[in-house]
């Protein structure tokens, strides 16, 4: 009991020690540790900010991936020959919040003697609403698909310089490939143009009934797959078991994060490449800090003389510089962190001010599709900048540290 009331007090000692470091004797901050204090704040405000900002962006795709596309896919061998079926039961599962058969391909575009290549989907016009969010995101026309008709994203109507009304020459790959009979191209009215602000989706995507698409493919099946929406997509692994169960072993089930596994995994992958090159920026600030106490080693020779003739173990004497550097890198830590929250929370004043006091475009609004940055804070993100800061600046008041502790008492009585 006696040995740890006496860690306890070294401990203590050695804090408040520490303390009266950081104050000098003619002022009340000393001028190097603000400045090493706000070495490490800048580099935490940046970490915050751009794994704020990745996050944001990360979420948004998603959300825009998973609105034009679905959750789970269900396909067999050879289509789906009742669909209509097959949907019921699907929806009837726990989860489930929607489900309507589709026909995907690419097709052959020709309009003005040039040829573009977008992907075509067959749908059910009754049943896409509870799948995508297509029916709400025309911006012209009217979400109407009956037999030979066409929605085309915004961009890629605008690519080939078509607009609602306008007919279209489309041919599906069997036309080229079919040698026992010829398959002439299909003559297409647009009857709307969507837009879900997603380059990929408006500009490489064709909507046509099921019916169109199966003709235009000569599919043999009623519908190729089945588009399964569920109440929580990150749950969406197990509403597929669960369907695998309902179904059997004849349907494969995919999951959004199989389909879109490079684009997720690229993501992850430069966020954290972003996490450690930007912590180079509070290595840098932490050897400030390293050199910070080291003059304060110098400075305080005399006194740590003195602590270690009085009988002061030379572990009292390191514990008093890691407690320094844990004090500069938690100041550092806690302000970078305020210092980047009101930076995000006021990212788009900031970005408006840029672009009208001195006419710097940014983030142009027509190469994101996006007229403000977005931004989501993971606590675990803050945490592990926090974490990984303090940490940094513990371990830079090792060197200062080592030395302090190195010290002769003899020598360092007679330094002057």
């Amino acid at each position: 009991m006696r040995d740890g009331k006496s860690s306890a007090a070294t401990l203590s000692f050695s804090l408040f020690l520490a303390l009266q470091y950081l104050k000098p004797k003619r002022s009340y901050f000393s001028v190097i540790t603000i400045i090493s204090v706000v070495g490490v704040m800048l580099g935490v405000a940046v970490l915050v900010i751009v794994l704020s900002v990745m996050t944001g962006f990360d979420d948004l795709w998603r959300e825009k991936i998973l609105s034009f596309n679905s959750h789970l896919i269900v396909s067999t061998r050879g289509g789906l020959e009742a669909p209509s079926e097959l949907a019921a039961r699907v929806r009837a599962l726990p989860g489930v919040t929607g489900a309507a058969p589709f026909i995907e391909g690419p097709v052959v575009l020709q309009r003005g003697g040039r040829i573009y290549t977008p992907i075509m989907r067959g749908v059910d016009a009754a049943l896409e609403p509870q799948v995508s969010i297509i029916p709400t995101s025309i911006v012209a026309g009217a979400f109407t698909l009956r037999h030979n008709q066409v929605l085309l994203g915004a961009d890629l109507a605008r690519r080939i310089g078509a607009q609602v009304g306008d007919r279209l020459t489309i041919s599906s790959p069997r036309s080229f490939m079919s040698r026992e009979e010829l398959v002439l191209p299909e003559e297409m009215t647009i009857t709307g143009l969507f837009e879900v602000d997603m380059w990929e989706y408006d500009s490489g995507f064709a909507i046509v009934s099921l019916a169109t698409a199966r003709e235009l493919f000569g599919l043999e099946a009623q519908a190729q797959a089945l588009r399964v929406m569920t109440r929580d997509p990150f749950r969406a692994g197990e509403t597929a078991e669960l369907l695998r169960k309902e179904l059997g072993q004849d349907f494969e089930i995919t999951t959004w994060m199989q389909q879109n596994r490079q684009l997720f995994s690229a993501l992850r992958v430069e966020k954290n490449m972003m996490f450690f090159l930007l912590i180079f920026i509070t290595i840098v600030a932490a050897f400030g800090i390293t050199n910070t106490l080291i003059t304060v080693t110098v400075q305080k020779t005399r006194e740590i003389g003195l602590l270690k003739a009085v009988g002061f173990p030379s572990g009292v004497i390191m514990r008093i510089f890691l407690w320094l550097g844990w004090i500069e890198g938690v100041l550092g830590a806690g302000l970078g962190t305020g210092l980047g929250l009101l930076t995000l929370r006021y990212r788009n004043d900031l970005l408006r001010w840029l672009s009208t006091t001195f006419h710097l475009e940014l983030f142009p609004k027509e190469l994101y599709r996006l007229s403000e940055i977005p931004a989501h804070t993971a606590v675990w993100d803050v945490v592990g900048v926090a974490g990984s800061v303090i940490l940094i600046c513990t371990i830079a008041g090792l060197v200062p540290a080592w030395r302090a502790a190195r010290l002769d008492p003899v020598q360092a009585l007679r330094h002057e």
